[in-house]
């Protein structure tokens, strides 16, 4: 019997024309990064697990795709006793054993490890982008896949809040370059350290985090109920809840959470630095719907400061951008007292909100602009100079590979969405004009080779 053909569930095959959707959206990215002086590297699809595991929280570590050792990776695990262990301790203690690798989770771990390892080599603030997949074995569903591609840019070696500003000023760029109205919703995690105090639950920051986390998702009551089972309730969630709940103008919020915070140092420090970033962002970003979210907490244990999402007006789907300010990640590696602040652009989601605003460009429904028919071998060996002429002028072109019905060519043509057919004959080759035919109007007539080229650019 033949295979079934099949790909894991969670990813995805590419057509012609998604792939000419997706470099459009990279290449939009990836202007604006470089434009902001952010310089590109790359990092390998796999990490050494030690340098994943602990960073992402107990239930990101769970989604961490891990890579079984080459050779007979049982040999290590026999002659083992596991009698008597927990299922999960088992797990965990055979995992390490027949595992030492895993596909990267997200971008900023591993780029948190090339800086420390590249430390002598590189001069700070270092700014980079890195655009390249990642995996996570989460349940698939809309706007979230196990492979998807994350566009990162992080600077790293500066405490400036201006370089959170100047993120904010590329969310702009980016999405007004994409025509996608969005929200940048911001938060800071002292604020959140600065809750989870005043509730008299220090210790519980993580769990604190995590719930809050969900409330534009599962709402208040499962929020309390989430909590609960954390052991935050009774007088605690008296007083955060309404917290979660405080309306007003961003200057009212302010002065509610400084009388709030009044015996809470690192709260009055979270308040003091959104403050200065906001007057920041209304110095330097135009044309950007921007709001403090308190219930924004970004479940990544390893933000520190400011962290943000972006949000697309209209379309209902998860965050497409988001990341905020980690002053101790490389500390994990060995090198301390470097802070770093990065954004990571969701390819994937961005490229579904386009679809759903049909906001991709008409000119990406072909990636060629022009077909030459094929009529005979003279004919053919006629436009090779036109064609050389055509591609060094950054026109795509091509010749139907062999002679056919015209009817056969055209429709070629057409199923490939190709704008214009050129015909070349003996009268066109006498004369040095083209017969061309515009396959959108269906409009013909005859030109040279410079008009053809101009027609081409517009």
């Amino acid at each position: 019997m033949a295979q079934t053909t099949s790909i894991p569930k969670g990813t995805r095959d590419f057509s012609p024309l998604q792939m000419r959707r997706r470099q459009y959206i990279f290449e939009t990215i990836r202007q604006v990064f470089a434009l902001h002086a952010y310089l590109p590297i790359e990092t390998p699809a796999m990490e050494n697990l030690s340098t994943l595991m602990g960073k992402y929280g107990e239930e990101g570590d769970k989604l961490l795709f891990k890579i079984l050792n080459s050779g007979d990776f049982w040999a290590k695990a026999a002659g083992t006793a596991w009698d008597g262990l927990e299922p999960g301790e088992r797990a965990v203690k055979l995992g390490n054993r027949i595992s030492e690798k895993g596909l990267r989770y997200d971008l900023t771990v591993p780029f948190a490890r090339y800086v420390v390892q590249h430390r002598n080599d590189l001069t700070l603030p270092f700014k980079r982008y890195q655009m390249q997949p990642v995996w996570r074995a989460d349940r698939p569903q809309r706007g979230r896949y196990r492979e998807f591609y994350q566009c990162d840019a992080d600077v790293v070696g500066s405490t400036s809040l201006w370089q959170e500003a100047e993120l904010a000023q590329m969310v702009a760029e980016v999405f007004a370059a994409l025509q996608i109205p969005v929200t940048l919703k911001i938060n800071n995690r002292k604020i959140l350290a600065g809750l989870a105090e005043y509730v008299g639950c220090p210790d519980k920051i993580v769990d604190i985090t995590v719930a809050i986390d969900k409330l534009d998702k599962i709402g208040l009551d499962a929020v309390e109920v989430e909590m609960a089972e954390k052991g935050i309730a009774g007088d605690a969630w008296r007083k955060l809840a309404p917290v979660l709940e405080l309306r007003g103008s961003f200057a009212e919020k302010m002065v509610y959470m400084r009388g709030l915070f009044a015996q809470v140092p690192v709260g009055l420090q979270g308040v003091a630095e959104l403050e200065e970033l906001f007057g920041y962002i209304a110095q330097c970003v135009e044309g950007l719907d921007y709001e403090w979210d308190l219930s924004l907490a970004r479940g990544l244990n390893y933000y520190t400061g400011a962290i943000f999402e972006v949000k697309a007006q209209g379309v209902e789907m998860g965050s497409i951008s988001g990341g905020g300010r980690y002053d101790d990640l490389t500390g994990i590696f060995g090198m301390k007292g470097l802070s770093g602040v990065g954004i990571s652009f969701g390819a994937d989601r961005i490229y579904d909100v386009l679809e759903s605003l049909n906001r991709f460009p008409a000119d990406l429904q072909s990636g060629q602009a022009v077909l030459f028919i094929h009529f005979g071998p003279e004919e053919a060996a006629a436009v090779q100079a036109a064609m050389r002429t055509l591609r060094a002028n950054g026109i795509a072109c091509d010749r139907y590979p062999e002679p056919a019905k015209l009817q056969k060519q055209f429709a070629y043509a057409d199923k490939l969405r190709i704008p214009f057919a050129v015909m070349v004959g003996e009268r066109e080759r006498e004369t040095g004009r083209f017969s061309v035919k515009d396959l959108r109007s269906g409009e013909q007539r005859d030109m040279d080779l410079n008009e053809l080229i101009v027609m081409c650019k517009r």
